[in-house]
């Protein structure tokens, strides 16, 4: 027992919004809150492939939000506000097909088109160009 007379912790339900910001829907496979490990580190992981289907559907770019509410043997808590410690971010997919635009190359420049990755997350804001020459010279 706690040292101020209450009672422990026994389990957590957590739950997740879904993406119509209304609906919070419980993870039990990934974020089971009568686990040991979740109890004592109070945390869980979900993958971000779960908030991206059914039932969250989360999209590329949202807040995760989630409510806890703590369970004893006294009776169950209320739930806690809203908390958001997550964004679903990544990185993107190389893009793909890059040719030469041979109407736009010259002898002082080359002109460059590709098609961006198809797996983007969040929107592409500038790519970076690198040139190698394997050119070498003798004398």
């Amino acid at each position: 027992m706690p040292r101020d007379g209450s009672s422990s912790v026994i389990s957590y339900i957590i739950r997740i919004r879904q993406n119509d910001n209304v609906t919070f829907t419980e993870n039990t496979v990934y974020c089971n809150g009568s686990s040991s490990n979740v109890i004592s580190s109070q945390s869980c992981t979900i993958p971000i492939t779960v908030l991206l289907a059914a039932p969250y559907n989360l999209v590329w770019g949202s807040s995760v939000y989630a409510k806890v509410t703590a369970i004893n043997s006294i009776g169950i808590s209320v739930e806690s506000n809203a908390g958001n410690g997550a964004v679903l971010m990544t990185l993107p997919d190389a893009p793909t097909n890059l040719i030469n635009v041979v109407s736009i190359t010259t002898a002082t420049q080359i002109g460059l088109s590709w098609t961006a990755g198809s797996y983007g997350g969040s929107s592409i804001i500038s790519y970076t160009v690198l040139i190698y020459s394997n050119v070498t010279q003798s004398y």
